[in-house]
């Protein structure tokens, strides 16, 4: 099911297939809701059983990555170690438990994984005694950095992002990566716990007001209340 198709099924469950085109509730409003709904129950199941669908899942293929020297001054102060980092910044994630909602840091063909770690162990990780020359991957300002690049000019991320839209800025084969009518990654039924919230919730209130039927973008006025016929 795609966004849209969320966004406008929530809508016609709300005004009981009665919206008009002059609709006051704005399709952007549900569609905030549903993020937001989104990411706290992928932050409950997570911490209620450890494990993440795949269809929470989406992929930003090839990100290009450049080298950097390590020093994070503006003012062109050089540390002469060289790290390669991310050509641009990767979408902000769900926020886990303990952990970053990426699911895969590694080559481009999927399979081979480069350990995540936490930005303040990175100078440290060159001091393993086996691992010490590995590639490993962290994050800092939603920018990915990989130590040990050994020339890596390219990187595979998958992971599970706070907006999905944010991947129609990522280009994947020409096309963005995502728009509203693409598979929005989040599986049914998940959908319909969010459906369900959102009529009960904020959406309870605006689902009584009234609509404009006659299209003067001014909302009908309620009908008169019936008088007591006389006895």
């Amino acid at each position: 099911m795609t966004f849209n198709e969320i966004a406008y099924n929530i809508l016609n469950l709300v005004r009981a297939g009665r919206s008009s085109q002059d609709e006051h509730i704005s399709l952007r409003q549900i569609k905030f809701n549903i993020l937001h709904y989104r990411a706290m129950f992928i932050r409950r199941d997570y911490a209620r059983n450890g494990k993440i669908t795949r269809h929470l899942e989406q992929d930003l293929h090839c990100i290009d990555l450049e080298t950097v020297d390590t020093n994070k001054c503006c003012s062109g102060f050089a540390t002469g170690c060289s790290i390669a980092r991310s050509t641009y910044t990767i979408p902000r994630t769900v926020r886990l438990n303990f952990k970053e909602a990426l699911t895969y840091v590694g080559a481009i063909d999927g399979m081979s994984e480069i350990q995540l770690i936490d930005p303040s162990m990175a100078k440290y990780a060159s001091y393993a005694k086996y691992t010490g020359n590995n590639r490993k991957a962290f994050m800092i300002e939603d920018y990915l950095y990989i130590l040990n690049p050994d020339d890596i000019e390219v990187a595979n991320v998958r992971g599970i992002f706070e907006d999905p839209r944010d991947l129609s800025n990522i280009d994947c084969d020409g096309t963005p990566c995502y728009d509203d009518n693409s598979e929005f990654p989040m599986p049914a039924d998940m959908i319909q716990l969010i459906t369900a919230g959102m009529i009960q919730g904020e959406l309870q209130l605006l689902a009584g007001s009234i609509n404009d039927t006659l299209a003067d973008r001014v909302q009908d006025k309620p009908p008169p209340p019936q008088q007591q016929q006389a006895k």
